[in-house]
């Protein structure tokens, strides 16, 4: 680049940077209307109106808030261990976390998305990406349990996921850091990136009950790609993925990746691509990666390692990948409910570029391209375009809408999010936001059919908002009411991990949808199950100990155990009796370097133990149950090994020797 060049992006990127430092929005005092507490409260023993659904971010897990009260309901762990529930630590649940790269206890946790049927969210499941090692994960609303992980072969940096079509026919994705392919020789210099490094469109089929299986993979150019969205109504049928980095840059991307003026948004034909899978011409490319799946009827996961995968190339199939140029560095891809508008965010633009549907197919029909983009034509940016949002705001980032024909978007650098009307482009109204918004949420916002009551907007930066807590703070939320011709601030609340992407439905969609509320004992065939106290019992073979195990309120069986020695790995199957909704039992004994159990009514948990000392070890229960709580406990005697101590269990019979 020429020192010219360097000069001026530097001096942007400066000037954009002075902006933001100084960016807080005025008449913050008195944002908020004076009925808002009236319109968040909900009376003790009242529902809510819609679960809002929250990315973890750096906490890989996923938040269930209720809204508008912005009640915390559940953090459901999806790509993290976590010790409050032993997921990623039962050796039930450990499988759920492997991949090629065997087993990740953490991940980055962005974006979600509900299942829809004809363009409307449906309440079945919900979507989630892992950001660091590709993966996908479905969670099963009727259980609130992860059901299935699938890793992404070809893929780093699972950022532009997981999207899908209308009917949820597939779960879609697009890596956000090109790289060489899994089956090339990646020992290269970084810098033939050009040459050697590719980015890779899955496209994961997703079954009547939920089973996702990678169906095909699109071989593009080595660019990033950003958030994606596919059509619906009579876009239904196409992708449209934004895209950054078309400079191929592969340091300071700063700089080097905002050179140019357009970047692009990828326009995929994923109904033509099918047509080149069902014509055999997908190539069968060898790729390792994990399929993670868990059985509600023996409560366990499995794992499998798949090898290859079909791929379709961008290049020579000339009629499935189309570009269209997008200003500049393009962070969202919206599209309306009507699936005819498409709205570019261009996070160093001035303007919200929208694009038709329909101009977009008559350009295609009448070859109105401006060349090609490593060999995948390039749409005339006029002759896609409907028109521009002028001077909204600096730091367009993400759209949704309400379903009355106005969209609503965040702007990171100026703070605030900006309504506007999708045909007329016209600004209508402007709101504050506290600080650097980035992703916004309106329940079923980017559907067929929004519920245009509330927005959430997920702030970056808070500051001054909450009491502090050292050089973190807390992550940001405010709820906004959209129901009228101005938004009005609600509420803000504080969040867990970093919300970027969020999903909401209305709560009847949700809690009337065939929610599990215990699991049935007698349908219980986990290997390990103990489905009454007569049959718990204590078994060793060689140095491994199995305890079939029962909890009940308020004692577990057998809750005296003796005869394990130093060398041991003793295997705790614990089986919940209850057959009632919200008994769950934990489990925890003294020494344990992993986790507690939390156990689910009539589920069965294995926690591993191997004790490092000789002597008493207590175990108890840690999920408060009954008023004899404090009273469910017992005790493990550890030996030394070699120890001649016969293996005994019991329950109420250990007595002291009388004399």
């Amino acid at each position: 680049m020429s020192k010219n060049k360097l000069v001026k992006v530097t001096f942007a990127i400066v000037l954009v940077t002075a902006f933001f430092s100084s960016c807080k929005p005025k008449d913050s005092s008195d944002a908020v209307s004076g009925d808002a507490a009236q319109k968040v409260y909900v009376a003790p023993g009242k529902y809510d109106e819609f679960y809002n659904f929250v990315s973890g971010g750096f906490s890989g897990q996923m938040s269930i808030y209720a809204l508008p009260s912005a009640r915390l309901l559940r953090v459901i762990p999806i790509f993290s261990v976590d010790p409050q529930s032993g997921y990623g630590y039962s050796e039930e649940t450990k499988p759920m976390l492997n991949t090629s790269n065997g087993f990740v206890p953490w991940d980055d946790q962005h974006h979600l998305e509900l299942s829809q049927t004809k363009g409307e969210v449906d309440g079945r499941w919900i979507f989630a990406n892992a950001n660091n090692t590709p993966r996908i994960a479905r969670v099963d609303l009727k259980t609130f349990k992860t059901a299935e992980i699938i890793e992404l072969p070809n893929s780093a940096g699972n950022h532009s996921s997981p999207f899908i079509t209308e009917n949820t026919e597939y779960v879609v994705a697009g890596t956000r850091f090109s790289v060489p392919p899994d089956n090339a020789n990646g020992d290269i210099p970084i810098n033939t990136y050009k040459k050697n490094f590719k980015a890779y469109l899955s496209f994961v089929k997703v079954g009547a009950k939920g089973e996702m299986d990678i169906a095909f993979q699109i071989e593009a150019p080595g660019v990033n790609f950003d958030l994606s969205h596919a059509g619906k109504g009579k876009s239904h049928g196409w992708f449209f993925f934004s895209c950054y980095n078309t400079e191929q840059a592969n340091t300071l991307l700063e700089v080097n990746a905002s050179q140019k003026d357009k970047d692009f948004i990828m326009a995929v034909n994923w109904k033509k691509a099918e047509e080149y899978i069902k014509a055999g011409k997908g190539k069968k490319v060898a790729a390792k990666y994990a399929h993670n799946t868990w059985d509600e009827k023996t409560h366990t996961a499995k794992s499998e390692i798949r090898t290859s995968v079909l791929v379709l190339d961008s290049k020579e199939l000339k009629d499935i990948c189309y570009m269209i140029p997008c200003p500049k560095s393009p962070h969202g891809c919206d599209v309306d409910p009507t699936g005819e508008y498409i709205v570019g965010s261009g996070k160093l633009a001035a303007l919200i570029p929208v694009f038709s549907f329909d101009k977009i197919q008559k350009a295609i029909a009448a070859k109105q391209f401006d060349g090609e983009y490593e060999g995948i034509p390039v749409i005339k940016y006029e002759a896609a375009l409907h028109g521009e949002v002028k001077k909204p705001g600096l730091g367009p980032l993400h759209t949704e809408f309400d379903g009355r024909g106005n969209a609503y978007t965040t702007f990171f650098v100026s703070s605030e999010v900006v309504k506007w009307d999708i045909k007329t482009l016209k600004v209508l109204d402007r709101a504050p936001t506290y600080y650097s918004p980035g992703h916004l949420c309106i329940p079923g916002g980017d559907s067929r059919k929004p519920f245009g009551k509330y927005m959430i907007v997920y702030n970056k930066i808070t500051k001054d908002r909450y009491l502090p807590t050292g050089p973190e703070l807390a992550q940001s939320a405010q709820l906004f009411d959209i129901s009228g011709d101005k938004m009005k601030l609600l509420l803000d609340y504080p969040t867990i991990g970093e919300p970027h992407y969020a999903q909401a439905a209305p709560a009847d969609l949700i809690r009337n949808n065939g929610q599990l509320k215990f699991y049935k004992i007698e349908e219980n065939n986990n290997p390990f199950v103990t489905k009454g106290e007569k049959e718990s019992k204590v078994v060793r073979q060689g140095n491994r100990v199995d305890v079939y195990m029962t909890s009940i309120r308020s004692h577990f069986a057998p809750d005296n155990i003796e005869g394990i020695k130093l060398g041991d790995e003793v295997y705790f199957h614990v089986t919940n009796l209850e057959q009632d909704w919200d008994v769950p039992h934990g489990f925890a004994i003294k020494g344990a370097d992993n986790a507690e159990l939390l156990i689910m009514p009539g589920e069965t948990t294995t926690l591993k133990w191997i004790p490092k000392k000789v002597g008493i070890s207590p175990f108890y229960c840690t999920d408060f149950c009954s008023a004899l709580h404090q009273e469910m406990s017992g005790y493990v005697r550890v030996s030394p090994a070699g120890s001649n101590v016969p293996l005994t269990f019991s329950l109420g019979t250990n007595l002291p020797a009388t004399k």
